[in-house]
């Protein structure tokens, strides 16, 4: 890649952005039970989502998130494949989409957009070496199109690019995941390190490939998911790296402020899914992360739309909020019946009701762009018993 093409900056907003608490009036006021909170009408609180996704739409075909990164004095292409289509997702996902015209046309351009950003240079396999978020836009991608067309709502005439861009979606994530080292990271110094919330969704994007006849590099699998078993720490944490060795003997008192289990929790969710799609999950680990999820919540909270991404004294980024209410869903799902799924299941509609913006949609970042991700997640978190369940890939024996 050419750099002269490409003038990566990492923007430090707070210099510039005071810190907005538009959800909150007051950080230090009582915080309600669970059971004091108002359920949400899961169909009105997602049909009103969806509206709002539509009005966000950006040049009629794509949706863009936005956070402290930009390429070229924008948001990263990375961004833009990303946000689309974790949007298109919701509209598909959110019943009624066959017979609403105004999702159809939205879904239409912005596939169009997709097949084309695909194709662009800054979407290759390649990284930029330190920080390159183009891996959101090829996971989240796939998971869309394989979606779109386990549906059938592939937009006429499009089903060959469709098909072509996933397998080549399947060929990029194989082709950049880190080698030996196992997974995938927005993020790599020297060798480089797989991170577990970005493998472990690049890892079910490539579980529902194989469960639809694409051939999956086995090996490249294998390594990823070794990674996330190595990230495990004693409390049952992950940290926030795979490490070279296993964490599984350390305890809090050992680890560094980013690999600490109260700011893991979004990690743990997703973590503990995925290693049990592939056989290597236990059901006890899997009820501790969304136990873990809904007792550390406050450290999730206390960061959302705030400035800055890393602090102490966990390191919580606001943009891991929606994404551990999305993947917490997902989590509550695979439990069995007796073990407190429906119970789970009205707590986090009634947190996600707390945190609602007055437009009817959710935002975990301090700039209103990115309200069409954190809409998207939070619909889908909301329906997520309605979702099909990720396809499992076949346990290996260890």
């Amino acid at each position: 890649m050419h750099k002269a093409l490409c003038v990566v900056s990492v923007l430090f907003v707070v210099l510039a952005i005071p810190c907005q608490d538009r959800g909150r009036q007051n950080r230090n006021q009582r915080v309600p039970r669970p059971d004091e909170l108002p359920v949400l009408d899961v169909a009105k609180a997602s049909a009103r989502g969806c509206e709002l996704l539509l009005s966000l739409q950006e040049d009629g075909r794509k949706w863009t998130y936005e956070g402290v990164y930009s390429v070229r004095g924008g948001a990263p292409i990375g961004y833009e494949v990303g946000a689309s289509a974790i949007t298109c997702l919701a509209l598909i996902e959110t019943p009624g989409y066959s017979e609403d015209v105004g999702r159809q046309q939205a879904l239409e351009r912005s596939v169009g957009f997709l097949l084309e950003a695909l194709q662009d240079p800054l979407m290759d396999a390649s990284f930029e070496q330190g920080y390159d978020v183009r891996g959101w836009g090829h996971t989240y991608a796939l998971l869309f199109l394989l979606r779109l067309d386990d549906l059938g709502f592939v937009p006429e005439g499009l089903t060959d690019r469709v098909a072509t861009s996933t397998t080549g979606l399947i060929a990029t994530l194989e082709k950049s995941a880190i080698p030996e080292a196992g997974g995938w990271n927005y993020s790599r110094r020297g060798r480089g390190k797989g991170a577990p919330f970005m493998t472990a969704p690049t890892l079910q994007a490539l579980f529902h490939a194989r469960a639809k006849g694409h051939a999956i590099n086995s090996t490249v699998v294998e390594q990823a998911l070794a990674g996330l078993e190595r990230a495990r720490t004693a409390s049952g944490g992950y940290a926030y790296s795979s490490p070279d060795e296993s964490y599984s003997s350390r305890s809090e008192d050992e680890l560094g402020m980013m690999d600490r289990r109260p700011g893991s929790v979004g990690r743990m969710v997703v973590t503990e899914s995925t290693l049990m799609m592939a056989g290597r999950g236990r059901l006890p680990r899997l009820y501790a992360a969304i136990d873990a999820f809904f007792t550390h919540w406050d450290e999730l909270e206390v960061r959302r739309q705030q400035p800055r991404t890393h602090i102490p004294p966990y390191g919580v980024a606001p943009y891991f909020f929606v994404y551990a209410h999305y993947y917490v869903a997902q989590a509550i799902e695979m439990l069995p019946d007796e073990m407190g799924k429906d119970e789970y299941r009205v707590r986090l509609n009634r947190i996600l009701g707390s945190v609602r913006e007055d437009s009817g949609g959710w935002n975990d970042r301090v700039f209103e762009r990115s309200e069409n991700y954190g809409t998207a997640m939070a619909i889908m978190a909301l329906q997520m018993k309605d979702i099909p369940r990720v396809p499992p890939w076949p346990a290996t024996k260890r």
